[in-house]
């Protein structure tokens, strides 16, 4: 899929249009769905978080994290890319939001889609992050390649997205943002 059949099948909330999440309380998120410009293709940037961390240590995930008091979603998106991986607000062209992600561990995240130009090289805040790769979006657009399962948390039987790619899993909260997004572009 080429950037321009991208944006007309995406039909987003414009980047402009009030930001809804409200930053004063702790548990609210906003992460960066990072689509690489080929030309040719988009390809879905991931992080791979760094194994020492206490809260999902190893799991693969957009670049994101708390919203700072008084800080719009689509502000603490850009920051915690280019504090995680070394991306410029400035490289990115924000097209627009999914809708808000609930997390079994009580967080609400907000995901802002972007477009961005390949980039040289990725400067990874190494205390959070433990590499960065990448996947074509068709391979997520493929139905056979999305799966659902249930898992017990918490107490509760929760229903989890996962989309494996290669040695890749990627499951939970970033799999289900990511399912949301191949259900808005069918």
């Amino acid at each position: 899929m080429l950037a321009g059949e991208f944006r007309q099948r995406f039909i987003l909330q414009q980047a402009a249009a009030a930001d809804t999440i409200a930053a004063s309380d702790k548990h609210q998120a906003a992460v960066l769905v990072p689509l690489v410009d080929y030309g040719d293709k988009l390809q879905v940037l991931f992080t791979q978080r760094a194994l020492h961390l206490r809260h999902h240590p190893g799991q693969i995930s957009f670049p994101g994290g708390r919203i700072e008091p008084g800080e719009s979603s689509s502000l603490a998106a850009l920051r915690e890319a280019e504090e995680e991986i070394g991306l410029l607000p400035s490289a990115v062209e924000l097209l627009g939001r999914l809708p808000l992600q609930s997390t079994s561990t009580g967080f609400t995240i907000q995901p802002w889609v972007g477009l961005l130009k390949p980039q040289r090289r990725w400067i990874l805040q190494v205390d959070e992050v433990a590499g960065v790769f990448e996947v074509p979006l068709t391979h997520f657009l493929q139905q056979e390649n999305r799966y659902q399962f249930s898992l017990p948390l918490r107490g509760k039987i929760q229903q989890l997205h996962a989309m494996p790619y290669q040695d890749k899993f990627i499951w939970g909260a970033t799999a289900a943002i990511l399912h949301r997004l191949c259900v808005q572009l069918a």
